[in-house]
């Protein structure tokens, strides 16, 4: 596989955003995204950046891409084994791959069935290739909870959409506390998605739609794993107070968190770096 190169970050900040530049809103045509994915392999920050997220109807048009692709599956379980097989036929490296469980009458089944294809390709990706199955964006539900009992179970990764463009998208802080709870209580890996450009919590100008913040899911992460109660993961996602939070982050040993929290995918890459900068808890080289 195709190594990504040596950084001069903490590890904590390694591969923290994945860039999802072709997404909403950023929507940055294909080939433009791939141009700059690659030429910030030298910049300092190199390091914070880690898969190129696309879809797998993208592939095609990425033959000889020689950097990791995080693949989302467009359909259901069906179309896990088309984009593997299509990946190693064009030489791509597959970092990993994201399929949303649709099913809503059935959450456990689906996930079952998306475990089942991915273990008929797994020869194929091999054990390092990381799966992410997303849940709805609901309340934790029974058949919620058993979704994420076969997910868990089956050694995959969750992921927990964050934000969007509508404002229907943005869940709660207490439904993502719940989330991140429930990740932990299976000690199952997870990614956010979209919404997370911003180190803390905040309401964007233009939309009024109350971001979450990366730096916020990072803190409330570990104080939940240290035993914190919903309502105190709750109240740190809601935090807003720039001198507060850092203040919190430094005291808080966040490098055990990425275990956990190990990245969100964002349709900017300068925007969370900038914001992190700015936080002074990573400094600029």
């Amino acid at each position: 596989m195709t190594s990504l190169p040596p950084s001069v970050l903490d590890p904590t900040w390694l591969r923290l955003v994945d860039d999802a530049a072709i997404f909403p809103p950023g929507n940055a045509p294909l080939h433009e995204a791939t141009t700059a994915y690659g030429a910030r392999r030298d910049a300092w920050y190199a390091g914070f950046v880690g898969s190129f997220v696309l879809r797998d109807t993208d592939l095609p048009q990425v033959r000889g891409f020689g950097a990791p692709l995080s693949v989302v599956v467009t359909g259901g379980a069906g179309q896990v084994a088309g984009p593997v097989g299509l990946a190693s036929k064009l030489g791509l490296e597959v970092a990993g791959l994201e399929i949303a469980l649709r099913d809503l009458d059935d959450l456990p089944g689906n996930a079952r069935r998306v475990v089942a294809a991915v273990d008929e390709v797994r020869n194929q990706l091999g054990d390092d290739v990381t799966v992410h199955v997303e849940l709805p964006q609901t309340e934790p539900t029974a058949g919620w909870l058993a979704a994420a009992d076969e997910v868990g179970a089956a050694e995959l990764r969750l992921k927990f959409r964050t934000g969007g463009t509508e404002a229907h998208a943005f869940p709660s802080s207490a439904a993502l506390a719940s989330w991140i709870d429930a990740a932990l209580d299976r000690e199952t890996p997870f990614k956010c998605t979209a919404g997370l450009h911003g180190a803390l919590r905040h309401r964007d100008p233009e939309t009024g739609f109350e971001h979450h913040g990366f730096l916020n899911v990072l803190v409330a992460t570990r104080h939940a794993f240290d035993g914190a109660s919903t309502d105190d993961v709750t109240g740190i996602l809601e935090q807003q107070d720039k001198a507060t939070l850092v203040g919190l982050a430094m005291e808080t040993e966040l490098s055990g968190a990425r275990r956990w929290f190990t990245s969100f995918g964002s349709c900017s890459v300068t925007e969370p770096l900038d914001e992190l900068v700015g936080t002074g808890l990573l400094e600029e080289a």
